[in-house]
């Protein structure tokens, strides 16, 4: 049995408790336009940056069109150069990215730090920022001035900015001379970025403004112990009748089938989906927004959720559980599943090895309809920088197309594990191994991944098991996948009010499955939604929507 350790939560949160942060936007918050008009209706749209895949090592297994992954069952043997020519001309750049790791060891004393900056060709002064801390830090930079920005910004997703699309349009670079249609293919690694990842990420002004870090499509996933369910009765193709049996039957003691945490409305969004309830908005085929409160299949989630609860199926501190202690207590098996991002797969595996199998769990289907999948935001955050001459911006851009290699790239294993012998070794299989420095030197600790970082893969260093199970996986959400239809839309009111009247809704689903309020509840809930702002956003994302299609 391993142990857990704060390195290993850290991991953890790392890479899917971002996943579980409320979805920002490229809006700001403004009642008028006095420092632009951001609003992508009556301008002219910049054409998205050409697709150009790159061609590297073959993956195992196949992604699609629909967006499951390409699948690595094993590291590949013959690493491609992705990057000829070194990009840095020996000149100093200031970056500065959110971070949910622990601060790095100066660049003075860390190897890593020193290797990139070598294979760049510039020295790096990095204001690394945590998580809890970015929104105010973010506030300081925007109120700041000019001169005092840092050259590469990564504008962090996870959170609505204030004014967030007037600031990148007043002192970003513009960056669609550089980017847009063909321009993008003098940055081949750039170029490789799928378009999903742009779209989502979305225009300002129908100017393009940012780099995308791309994300895969599955989002909020129910992570399974799957001994746990299996020896409760899981079954394939269960109903939400044979859900809550599985749940009822495994909960026994001190034992819980359901774990939750705090904020996530007792992970109501795999529910809501299963259901097959729009996720936050829909667009119907005239372009009118539905918002996702008011429709009744989501209505009928909450109450299903509130009596997985009153069956006693769920952690009694669910909605007081932090996401690390959540964490924790999956791993120790006192909780039978967890919700959180996708993109954790990778610290799930690695995490429970030796302790139980992890398995993404497949909606159940509600009153014969297969149910839903959560689709994630395309897009993690953007990187914008600073207003500069074209020279300027065009070492930035080399800076960010290196640090975009794909994976199967020589440049992807040095900016994800570091040097062969210093930082790793290599498994069986070939893969590295992070050593004792490269679990402290790393780029989680140094950030670089939020700057620029190329389409993600599925692969589970040592587990190829996990990379078939999670591509099968995938097979048989994506196609069923929700998307939330106001990504890469511009609303005015969504950025000055929509994580305060989010937050409504979610506090009235969570006190009506946790039994303080009646069902009614939402109803009353989603009326006050809809006067104090629902009703504007749905009007201006419909405008936005018509004029990006």
């Amino acid at each position: 049995m391993s142990s857990l350790s704060r390195r290993t939560l850290l991991r953890s949160i790392a890479v899917g408790g971002a996943a579980l942060a409320v979805p920002g936007t490229l809006t700001a918050c403004s009642s008028g336009s006095s420092d632009g008009d951001v609003s992508n209706a009556g301008k002219k749209l910049a054409p998205w940056p050409v697709y150009v895949p790159f061609s590297g090592p073959k993956p195992d297994l196949a992604p699609t069109e629909a967006g499951v992954q390409a699948g690595y069952t094993a590291y590949p043997s013959d690493l491609v150069t992705a990057v000829p020519d070194k990009p840095g001309d020996g000149s100093t750049i200031r970056v500065m990215s959110v971070s949910f790791g622990t601060p790095p060891k100066p660049a003075s004393a860390n190897k890593f730090w020193t290797a990139v900056e070598k294979a760049l060709g510039v020295k790096i002064e990095y204001t690394i920022v945590s998580q809890t801390d970015y929104q105010k830090k973010m506030a300081t930079v925007m109120a700041g001035d000019a001169g005092d920005l840092p050259d590469i910004i990564n504008i962090f997703s996870g959170f609505v900015l204030p004014r967030e699309a007037q600031f990148v349009q007043r002192r970003a670079e513009d960056l669609t001379p550089f980017l847009s249609g063909d321009a993008v293919k003098t940055y081949p690694n750039l170029a490789n970025i799928p378009t999903h990842a742009w779209r989502d990420m979305g225009r300002i002004g129908g100017r393009i403004y940012g780099i995308p870090l791309e994300r895969p499509l599955p989002g909020s996933t129910l992570w399974l112990n799957q001994g746990f369910f299996t020896g409760a009765g899981m079954k394939e193709g269960w109903t939400s009748e044979d859900f809550a049996a599985v749940a009822g039957k495994g909960t026994s003691g001190k034992k819980y089938a359901l774990g939750a945490a705090t904020g996530s409305v007792f992970g109501g969004a795999f529910h809501s989906a299963a259901h097959n309830a729009p996720q936050e908005w829909a667009v119907d085929k005239d372009g009118t927004f539905l918002p996702g409160y008011t429709d009744e299949r989501f209505k009928a989630s909450v109450a299903y959720q509130a009596q997985l609860r009153k069956n006693g199926s769920y952690h009694p501190d669910a909605t007081s559980l932090s996401q690390p202690d959540l964490v924790t207590l999956w791993l120790n098996g006192t909780v039978g599943s967890m919700q959180d991002g996708f993109g954790a797969y990778l610290p799930k595996y690695l995490d429970s090895k030796g302790l139980f199998t992890p398995a993404a769990a497949i909606p159940y289907s509600v009153g014969g309809e297969p149910g839903g999948s959560v689709a994630a935001r395309r897009s993690f955050g953007y990187t914008i920088l600073k207003k500069a001459k074209k020279e300027r911006i065009e070492l930035l851009l080399r800076v960010l197309d290196y640090l975009a290699a794909p994976f199967g790239s020589k440049e992807w294993e040095l900016v994800h594990y570091g040097l062969e012998g210093t930082h790793f070794t290599r498994a069986k299989d070939g893969s590295p191994e992070a050593n004792e420095l490269g679990k402290v030197e790393n780029n989680t600790n140094l950030p670089l991944k939020y700057l620029a970082e190329g389409p993600q893969v599925l692969f589970v260093p040592g587990l190829p098991d996990a990379v078939r199970a999670l591509h099968a996986w995938q097979q048989k959400v994506v196609p069923r996948a929700i998307r939330k239809a106001s990504w890469g839309l511009q609303s005015r009111t969504y950025t000055a009010q929509g994580t305060t009247l989010k937050a409504l809704m979610d506090d009235a689903a969570t006190g009506i499955i946790a039994g303080r309020l009646p069902l009614s509840e939402l109803d009353a809930a989603a009326k006050k939604w809809r006067t104090r702002g629902g009703d504007r956003m749905a009007e201006e994302f419909a405008e936005d929507h018509a004029a990006n299609s």
